[in-house]
């Protein structure tokens, strides 16, 4: 998980797929982080990916680094716990000027069940699953 973590962080942008009735949703996503050995990310619940991955929590995310790519796959479950959110917003501080862990919209989520595949057209495809 934390090589996972790692190049997320290295990418800066992500691609998180979600499932919006039948239709697939997908947005970039900028937030990763480590709480209590789980890899979280962040939105707003008056966002449309909240709803959806309430509706349904499987989802997808995708990054680039220009040689090799990653796709991570599993359930995103809500995590309503003060202390998640704070230490997300503590490790992205410019999201302070839209989010606070006490505004009742901020929201994170950790991966359950995920796998995650690490390849690129130099070396064969790397799994690893937290």
């Amino acid at each position: 998980m934390n090589e996972v973590y790692e190049f997320l962080k290295k990418c800066g942008t992500y691609y998180l797929a979600t499932v919006d009735g039948d239709q697939p949703r997908v947005r970039p996503f900028g937030t990763v982080d480590i709480f209590e050995g789980k890899l979280y990310i962040q939105t707003g619940k008056v966002k449309p990916v909240s709803k959806q991955l309430h509706e349904n929590p499987k989802a997808e995310l995708c990054a680039f680094d220009g040689g090799t790519w990653i796709r991570v796959s599993g359930r995103l479950i809500a995590d309503d716990r003060r202390e998640a959110k704070k230490h997300m917003l503590d490790n992205y501080p410019e999201l302070r000027r839209m989010y606070d862990e006490d505004d009742g919209n901020t929201e994170v989520f950790y991966f359950e069940d995920a796998e995650a595949t690490f390849s690129s057209f130099t070396a064969p495809p790397k799994t690893v699953e937290f």
